[in-house]
């Protein structure tokens, strides 16, 4: 009988042992399975423009955003997470995100986007890194690079090939995903932050004055200064009833020559705009205007004006006094 009690009791002290001994070995590989759940970042635009900076631009402005990450992953490295990187699931996609946050982001400062295709400029973006890694004694780092550039409305590139950053470090632990996802939400509106706004919205406003924008050239589609510019005329004869004609003459590869173009027979006055194509402010030293008089029986007559003195004078003015042709 004792022996039956002593052996019960060997039985159940070895049940006991055999079923802890499971539980130990079974747990690393609930830690295991719990490791290899997968994480989820939601990006999401964690500090607003400043409000109506740029209002009543004179020209709208469209977006293009290109993804050109080589790798793709937001969370490239964790040196601490010795079974490896979880799987991480973004919300939304980035390159969703960075189109409509950036949209956001504009809109916010009084850009006017997509208002008309014929003479929108066009802002493209392009994604070259994207991420948030853990460095063992520095914490999360994120690092979010894009490539800027800005084209005028016929395709002509305005604002150079530019490199933007935006970075973020934050300390936590290696598994403390809610601070990597603060982190790269941070590192991302540093990066908008990091755009030169104030030069993109120059591109996108007529100057008061050619001399504001001197290197801007006339293009026929009234968005310069230049093509705002109104120039009174007022060409007169002795005697009157002369025809009044008119022409480019120009030194600049710029600015084509151009043949000349009747205007009026004298007395002439007029207001017009200056809409010729090429000029600048820069190159109208290099660029005059022809005035020619002619009237039967009268000998030709011409004058050259300087633009660069019609811009800063604003006035084509003269009196031609004609001599008869001999008999």
């Amino acid at each position: 009988m004792r022996q039956s009690v002593l052996t019960i009791v060997l039985s159940a002290i070895l049940m006991s042992s055999c079923s802890t001994l499971n539980q130990s070995i079974k747990q690393p590989a609930r830690q295991q399975l719990v490791e290899e759940q997968p994480v989820t970042i939601n990006l999401a635009l964690v500090r607003d423009a400043q409000a109506n900076k740029y209002v009543n631009l004179d020209y709208g402005i469209r977006l293009n955003v290109q993804d050109n990450r080589t790798n793709t992953k937001l969370i490239q490295k964790n040196d601490a997470m010795l079974m490896g990187i979880s799987q991480v699931q973004v919300n939304p996609n980035v390159s969703s995100f960075v189109s409509e946050s950036t949209r956001r982001y504009m809109r916010t400062m009084g850009f006017n986007l997509d208002s008309d295709v014929a003479t929108d400029y066009m802002m493209q973006l392009k994604i070259g890194e994207f991420h948030v890694d853990y460095l063992s004694g520095v914490g999360w780092n994120g690092t979010v690079m894009m490539n800027l550039e800005v084209y005028d409305h016929s395709h002509k590139l305005v604002y150079p090939n530019i490199e933007i950053v935006g970075r973020a470090t934050m300390s936590g632990s290696p598994s403390a995903y809610s601070v990597a996802n603060q982190v790269i939400n941070n590192a991302y509106v540093a990066a908008l932050e990091d755009i030169d706004w104030d030069r993109i919205a120059y591109f996108l406003h007529r100057a008061n004055s050619p001399q504001q924008e001197a290197n801007k050239q006339v293009n026929g589609e009234g968005n310069t200064a230049l093509e705002h510019l109104t120039v009174h005329w007022n060409i007169n004869s002795r005697p009157q009833g002369a025809d009044v004609y008119w022409r480019v003459i120009s030194k600049t590869p710029d600015v084509k020559q151009q043949n000349y173009k009747y205007c009026e027979t004298t007395p002439y006055e007029t207001t017009e705009t200056l809409n010729i194509k090429g000029l600048t402010y820069n190159n109208a030293g290099n660029v005059q205007i022809e005035v020619k008089c002619e009237k039967a029986g009268y000998y030709s007559q011409t004058k050259k004006y300087d633009i660069l003195s019609v811009i800063d004078e604003g006035e084509v003015s003269y009196m031609f006094r004609l001599v008869k042709e001999e008999e």
